[in-house]
């Protein structure tokens, strides 16, 4: 909703294996100025959003990236911790960052919900949607509390993020 409110074309879908529950999930996400046409898995992406970082001993979740692509991990640990060193090095400064999502979640919401909390990172981080349509899309979402609290959560993570880039810089 929010690439929506941009003006761009956008598709998400998920990816479930054969397992019933438990299992992980990918999703896919595309936006384009251009209509999009194409329904298949995104094997080359520009984004990498991981909120289960539990899933990076397991999967090469960053297969594909572009070189000058981006990624944000749900961790209050750094790159280096979580052995990702090598593609920190191999990527432009800055493109793969850690915010602690579920933290933030939890502060904000009183619960481990870190999706807006990502939307909000990534929106800071790669600038494919600006942070205003980010807050719309989740007011036309959830609406009272709800909506206020999520909101709250995705600036507070577009702050850190940006942060983050100044200290980078």
């Amino acid at each position: 909703m929010a690439a929506f409110e941009d003006g761009h074309h956008a598709q998400a879908f998920p990816s479930f294996g054969s397992e019933r529950m438990g299992a992980p999930v990918v999703s896919y996400c595309r936006i384009r100025d251009e209509v999009i046409r194409s329904r298949e898995p995104v094997l080359s992406p520009d984004v990498v959003i991981v909120q289960d970082p539990t899933l990076l001993p397991i999967m090469d979740v960053f297969s594909g990236l572009q070189p000058d692509g981006y990624g944000l991990v749900n961790s209050a640990k750094t790159l280096e911790e979580l052995g990702l060193a090598q593609l920190e090095e191999r990527s432009l400064p800055g493109h793969i960052i850690t915010i602690p999502a579920t933290e933030i979640a939890l502060e904000h919401l009183g619960r481990p919900l870190p999706n807006a909390v990502l939307l909000g990172g990534v929106s800071a981080l790669t600038s494919i949607v600006r942070l205003q349509s980010v807050l719309g899309a989740i007011s036309g979402r959830f609406a009272g509390k709800v909506g206020e609290a999520n909101q709250e959560a995705a600036k507070a993570a577009f702050r850190l993020v940006e942060e983050m880039k100044v200290d980078n810089a």
